[in-house]
């Protein structure tokens, strides 16, 4: 297998890229200057030595903890519940949320083998217990195995005097925080309901 082979298997293996667009991507590389490759290699090596997880919130960060979970400005009694760190930022971008955050890494999804145990699910749980929260907003994706595990959070934090919410409607079903635009998402922030309805 040739370096140009073995590049465009590795490019059509990211999300999104199909082998035609990892060819396109792999044969510019070949045309461009050699500094916007290097350039690109040491973004992609910075990136997996300085980012890191939160060990509050489970976001990515560079800093410990993140600088929302240090944000003394922010609500403090309220955390929104994320599959993905990807997703803290698509809330982010609506600004209009001003609380906490706890991501999940991840959703129910039994037929993928990953249960409540693989997902910091736990972690959650100590949150409320610890850091006197009053509103849980469940903002998992509405997918089935999203659905599964608003589910399932609100059934362990029934025991806990906390009020547990979920996005409203306004997000389309089957579909990822991600590609939601940010009136879509600040309408579901504000008309966010009670998850036992």
């Amino acid at each position: 297998m040739t370096a140009l082979e073995r590049l465009i298997g590795q490019l059509a293996q990211l999300p999104g890229l199909g082998r035609k667009s990892a060819s396109r991507i792999a044969y510019y590389f070949l045309k461009a200057d050699k500094s916007v490759a290097r350039s690109l290699a040491a973004s992609i090596t910075e990136l997996l030595e300085k980012i890191r997880i939160c060990p509050l919130c489970g976001n990515y960060t560079e800093e410990l903890p993140c600088s929302i979970c240090a944000d003394m400005r922010r609500d403090r009694t309220t955390i929104c519940v994320v599959e993905q760190p990807k997703d803290v930022h698509s809330l982010e971008q609506t600004r209009e949320y001003r609380g906490l955050y706890h991501v999940l890494m991840g959703a129910i999804a039994p037929i993928e083998g990953i249960g409540p145990e693989q997902l910091r699910i736990e972690n959650l749980l100590r949150r409320v217990r610890e850091e006197n929260i009053r509103e849980v907003i469940i903002a998992t994706n509405p997918t089935v195995e999203g659905d599964t595990t608003a589910l399932y959070l609100t059934e362990r934090l029934a025991d806990c005097e906390v009020t547990v919410t979920r996005l409203a409607l306004g997000l389309p079903v089957g579909g990822d925080l991600e590609y939601a635009d940010r009136l879509t998402l600040a309408r579901s922030l504000s008309g966010r309901r009670p998850a036992r309805e």
